[in-house]
């Protein structure tokens, strides 16, 4: 099971939404700075995960809205899940190890300025991803939330002490 269907399942566990307050939901958890949820996709995975009886259709047509609520089978594989996500170590899927990976096909000059443009970005996220610890609370996210937020600034900043050191060995003809 994708991150993605233990996310929204996690979010309808305290009661009935339909597909934009799942969205909102999942915002105020600040997921776009942890989790790769296409959001366009919740729709389509709220129906899907109710065709396949973890999630039931509350309500329909209201507004062009439907509610969904989670089922009993849903409970049992949200928490199966959950538990898995807790122990199993799984690679970090980032396209930047494959940018990596081909370093040595770029010129060095543009490796170093794609390696400066990358630190930019870094410290910039960091930044805004600081600023988003302790405010999402205010909008009610439970405190645990902030934990997901420093976690990712902790892996930005640990991409970023790399980066800065693999620039210093490309400056010296080091890398690659």
């Amino acid at each position: 099971m994708s991150s993605t269907r233990v996310l929204l399942l996690g979010v309808l566990l305290d009661g009935p939404l339909h597909g934009y307050e799942v969205r909102r939901r999942l915002e105020l958890m600040g997921t776009q700075h942890w989790a790769n949820v296409a959001y366009g996709s919740i729709y389509h995975g709220l129906a899907k995960m109710a065709d396949e009886g973890l999630l039931e259709r509350v309500e329909e047509g209201k507004g062009g809205k439907t509610v969904y609520g989670i089922t009993e089978i849903g409970r049992a594989e949200f928490a199966r899940h959950l538990m898995s996500h807790w122990w199993e170590i799984k690679p970090i899927v980032d396209p930047f190890q494959v940018a990596l990976t081909f370093m040595d096909r770029l010129s060095s000059a543009d490796l170093t300025s794609a390696m400066e443009a990358r630190a930019a970005q870094l410290r910039f996220s960091i930044s805004m991803t600081e600023r988003a610890i302790g405010g999402k609370q205010a909008f009610g996210a439970p405190r645990h939330i902030d934990e997901c937020l420093r976690l990712n600034i902790l892996q930005l900043q640990a991409q970023l002490t790399w980066l800065e050191e693999a620039m210093e060995k490309v400056r010296d003809g080091k890398l690659p």
